[in-house]
């Protein structure tokens, strides 16, 4: 849900619902990232509600647009970090099974 005005949709706060620090905080560091942005931040309103508000304030571009980019940059983010772990498994899982066959590369 966004709350913000029609007048100035340069800011606005964004309510996340069943969401928590993680991919709030994940959020605030991409959209900090992105050289549009003049301010975010995000809170918790109580503990044992399952919901999260991101205040978005930008130099002019709809906040909206700038949040739905910074979604879709922290989503290239966790595919490459994705790709790598995987690789890395992989890269393990083979030199581990060369060792324990004591053959060299």
């Amino acid at each position: 849900m966004e709350h913000g005005s029609y007048q100035d949709q340069s800011q606005a706060t964004f309510s996340l619902t069943d969401e928590d620090h993680t991919l709030a905080n994940s959020l605030r560091f991409t959209l900090n990232q992105d050289p549009r942005v003049t301010f975010c931040g995000y809170s918790i309103p109580h503990p044992s509600d399952a919901r999260v508000n991101i205040r978005v304030q930008t130099t002019g571009d709809p906040a909206s647009e700038v949040l739905k980019d910074s979604c879709q940059d922290l989503m290239l983010i966790c595919q490459h970090v994705r790709s790598t772990f995987d690789q890395a498994v992989v890269d393990f899982k083979n030199k581990n099974s060369l060792d324990a066959m004591n053959i060299g590369p």
